[in-house]
């Protein structure tokens, strides 16, 4: 019988912090989360301890404090080998930059396409040059048809590349659309995973999301759990919807079936990705 998928021992790979009494937000942020968005690392340990949940990749948020990786970077420390990061820098951080924060813990840098449009990281190019020399990753959120556009500059850069959210496919366009098709033909090569994810960004039905499971399928065949990954995107800024965590994760159970899979994505694929558990 295959195990539940609270008892199964799994990596948060899509989570965030935010804890503006002891690191106030950077002026001109895109949004200040508040009241029940407010996640710090004491709150999220505890989320954690309780679904089970003993490593976590943490993102920096352009929400909050952009380009300020302080509250994560402060976790990361703090968490004894519990968490990593990845951080959001500007477009011409140095090697040296990138060096500092891949010694705090930090494994990659976002990349928020979604957010800021693709012509915001036009000269972002050096800079993926410079995450794959140090071997960290491009972490890339995109939606619609953007990877349609963007996949070649990526694919040419030869840094890990991690995608967020099953890319946010448009679903009123079917598998067939020109951006998800361009996410399936990335999976050759095994340099691209996956994060099966962020339903409320895309999906246009309540719980079980039944319109997000061809795109989860999809992407399950093209990239195998050796290049997926699971995130719950805690703590669900300005979400659409109600979301809890536990339902997230029975989401999850449902759409990968097979429980040699759901290891590979929630444990195997962060560790041999990000070096979870070698200095546990």
């Amino acid at each position: 019988m295959d195990a539940s998928i609270f008892s199964t021992p799994k990596t948060d790979c899509h989570c965030h912090l935010f804890d503006p009494a002891s690191f106030p937000y950077a002026p001109g942020v895109f949004y200040e989360p508040a009241g029940g968005e407010i996640a710090t690392a004491a709150c999220f340990t505890e989320v954690m301890d309780a679904y089970g949940v003993p490593h976590a990749l943490l993102v920096g948020p352009n929400s909050g404090y952009g380009t300020d990786n302080r509250c994560m970077l402060d976790a990361i420390r703090r968490g004894q080998g519990r968490f990593k990061g990845i951080a959001v820098v500007e477009n011409d951080a140095s090697r040296a930059q990138l060096e500092d924060l891949r010694a705090q813990g930090v494994v990659g840098i976002a990349f928020n396409m979604a957010l800021l449009g693709l012509a915001h990281y036009a000269d972002a190019d050096a800079l993926w040059e410079r995450l794959a020399a140090l071997g960290m990753c491009v972490q890339v959120q995109v939606e619609g048809n953007q990877m349609a556009q963007l996949a070649p500059r990526l694919l040419g850069c030869g840094a890990q590349l991690l995608v967020d959210h099953h890319g946010r496919p448009d679903v009123s366009q079917g598998l067939a659309s020109p951006g998800f098709q361009a996410l399936l033909a990335m999976a050759p090569g095994g340099r691209c995973a996956v994060k099966l994810s962020g339903y409320d960004k895309f999906s246009r039905e309540a719980l079980p999301y039944a319109d997000a499971q061809p795109f989860t399928a999809a992407l399950l065949a093209a990239f195998g759990p050796a290049n997926c990954l699971w995130g719950s995107d805690w703590p669900h800024v300005r979400a659409t919807r109600r979301l809890d965590y536990g339902t997230l994760l029975k989401v999850f159970e449902r759409s990968v079936p097979l429980e040699a899979d759901r290891r590979g994505i929630l444990m195997d694929t962060p560790a041999r990705l990000f070096g979870f558990g070698k200095q546990d």
